[in-house]
């Protein structure tokens, strides 16, 4: 098994948690929409990243009974400085879950679903075969809900894409993180250029299927660093972008340097949708899934209106 774990190296350091501005603040969970999703969640069983990687969206998001799937197991074999999922020897993989995670859909009538994975170096595919399960799953019992799936590099899973391409979401996201400057202190297990390659093998797959890539600021890349990156996933043909602020989850993991302002975020958009992205979700507490539906939504008109614009 080819495990790509380095947690000695990045999470033996204590950063202490900077205060919030104003800026960024979210509300306690309250509502009982968010009482009901939890829930159904827990009830079948099913893993969120939304807990997991203790998003500060969660109760915005689950009153509203959108909840982003993680599946494979809550146990990753990598180590990102960044994240706050737990690091180790995952467990096997539940042959059932494509099924919990369909019928929840359904009870939570959800018309677009996120879901997410861990990293799985462990597994042969490294998941892919389990991600067109759950897609498979999803559109049998939901037919008019859109799928949007967020999902490792498949770093050295030479058959990943081919078993992907077989079932295809409507959205492929997979998130560069950050800048290739800070890929071996923030994501040490990961290459950059695997991941960029990844999105641009996927649109050449079918130049129908809306791509999408992540990233987050505030770990001391540079705007200039920031925009070549925005290059780069136009040269691959991505579709979306989306910029949060990065939130150490504790002093172990990595530091923050800066938060950046409104004003600064706003910039990142502009500048985005001057390069070229069909639709650019930039924010302190944009997430990968952080309405995710309505922008799937955006997106989809952007394009006709772009397709449209093109013939004249």
């Amino acid at each position: 098994m080819n495990f790509v774990r380095h947690p000695e190296k990045i999470r033996n350091l204590s950063n202490p948690i900077l205060k919030k501005p104003s800026w960024i603040r979210v509300k306690a969970p309250t509502s009982k929409f968010f009482k009901l999703t939890n829930k159904i969640l827990k009830e079948k069983k099913i893993v969120t990243v939304c807990e997991e990687a203790s998003c500060p969206n969660i109760s915005e998001c689950w009153q509203k009974k959108h909840a982003t799937f993680m599946i494979l197991g809550d146990t990753c074999t990598r180590a990102c400085a960044f994240c706050n999922i737990k690091t180790g020897k995952p467990g096997f993989v539940d042959k059932t879950e494509s099924i919990k995670i369909a019928e929840a859909v359904k009870e939570l009538k959800l018309e677009h679903v996120v879901v997410t994975s861990v990293d799985r170096d462990d597994l042969i595919d490294g998941g892919a075969a389990h991600f067109v399960a759950v897609i498979k799953s999803i559109r049998q019992l939901n037919s008019n809900c859109s799928i949007e799936i967020l999902t490792p590099d498949f770093y050295n899973k030479k058959f990943a894409l081919e078993i992907l391409s077989k079932n295809l979401p409507d959205v492929f996201n997979h998130n560069l993180e950050t800048v290739p400057r800070l890929y071996p202190s923030i994501r040490p297990g990961s290459r950059y250029y695997v991941s960029l390659k990844l999105l641009d093998n996927v649109k050449k797959k079918n130049r129908n299927i809306f791509t999408k890539s992540g990233l987050m600021v505030g770990l001391g890349e540079s705007k200039n660093e920031l925009y070549q990156v925005m290059d780069d996933l136009r040269s691959a043909n991505v579709d979306f972008i989306t910029i949060g602020q990065y939130l150490p989850p504790s002093p172990k993991h990595a530091k923050l340097e800066k938060f950046i302002t409104p004003k600064e975020f706003d910039e990142y958009k502009k500048m985005a949708y001057a390069k070229g992205f069909l639709m650019v979700s930039s924010s302190p507490l944009t997430r990968s899934s952080y309405h995710a539906s309505d922008d799937f939504r955006i997106m989809q008109n952007n394009r006709i209106k772009k397709n449209n614009y093109a013939k004249f």
